[in-house]
């Protein structure tokens, strides 16, 4: 008996079986939820199994049959991975799924005109990108969700490999009426003493709060925030200075209000870079993303906020 199922509803399998949630798996893989429910009643029709036990109040629940079915369905999506791999060393051809992530702190500044580009030079690339933060990153190289990401060398753990491309040094943003909007640099020490607007997110908290530790110095940090959007805008508002690594090209919040960018010394830089797991360079198309991002992704592209 044939079986009539796509690799598309595997995928769409795993996701629910890892997150637990129609609604998590469907911002996992950028698909509808109601396209995710279709393709598991699909596979339950299909196969005359239950793969899930709903409950309203904790989501779903795989059964026994339904662990042991996702197991399966991740060996199956593994090696449709690897024949479309063969197949390119073959031909010499790009083409296939690429699943990219990038941390969320400067997707927008990076992953469109990167995207665009690349698709623009190998349009047979089924093209994906997933912005999550740095944990989620790591997580998703790990279960093989992601392909490669771009992010900075923050606790890069030693089962996965970082090629660094860009080394951005950190920059303070104020209001342009802050008492230290108009300094050619500014240090840690001049810093400590205002209200900083804090970009809160994993692995990024450690890294600002780092900047002042040498220094036996705590930033009076009086709000927080997960998105650089909103950030930018309370700076820009008066509410306290804050600390990035990458500038945009426009010195204007999201809101309209100014922003000044002054040099911050005293402070570690940041690589930018690619992180991938061990071995995954032997992908044509993994390999030829490396290198459009070692030709595009530069200082220039980035508003000149590399140094």
């Amino acid at each position: 008996m044939a079986l009539r199922f796509t690799l598309r509803q595997l995928e769409y399998l795993v996701a629910v079986g890892e997150t637990g949630s129609i609604a998590a798996a469907s911002e996992r893989v950028n698909v509808s939820s109601p396209s995710i429910s279709a393709a598991i009643a699909q596979l339950e029709q299909e196969f005359g199994l239950q793969m899930f036990i709903r409950r309203h109040a904790q989501g779903l629940s795989l059964t026994q049959g339904g662990r042991q079915f996702v197991d399966e369905a991740r060996a199956v999506l593994a090696a449709a991975g690897r024949l479309n791999d063969l197949a390119n060393a073959i031909t010499g051809q790009v083409r296939g799924p690429l699943s990219v992530g990038c941390l969320v702190t400067f997707a927008q500044l990076v992953l469109p005109r990167l995207r665009r580009s690349f698709v623009t030079r190998f349009p047979e690339v089924e093209f994906r990108q997933y912005e999550r933060h740095q944990a989620e990153i790591l997580d998703g190289l790990r279960q093989a969700r992601l392909d490669v990401a771009l992010t900075y060398d923050l606790d890069i753990p030693a089962d996965l490999d970082f090629l660094p491309l860009l080394t951005l040094r950190p920059y303070a943003l104020f209001s342009p009426d802050h008492p230290l909007a108009g300094r050619a640099e500014v240090t840690p020490q001049d810093l400590a003493p205002h209200p900083m607007v804090l970009l809160d997110l994993p692995f990024s908290t450690d890294y600002f709060m780092e900047i002042f530790r040498p220094h036996g110095l705590r930033p009076k940090v009086v709000e927080r925030t997960r998105e650089m959007g909103v950030m930018r805008a309370m700076v820009a508002n008066g509410f306290g200075y804050s600390i990035a690594n990458i500038r945009p090209q426009s010195d204007v919040a999201p809101d309209g209000q100014r922003l000044a960018h002054v040099p911050l010394t005293m402070a570690d830089p940041l690589r930018l870079g690619l992180v991938m797991t061990e071995g995954a360079r032997a992908a044509l198309t993994i390999r030829a993303f490396i290198d459009h991002c070692r030709a595009s992704v530069t200082e220039e592209s980035l508003g000149g906020s590399g140094t």
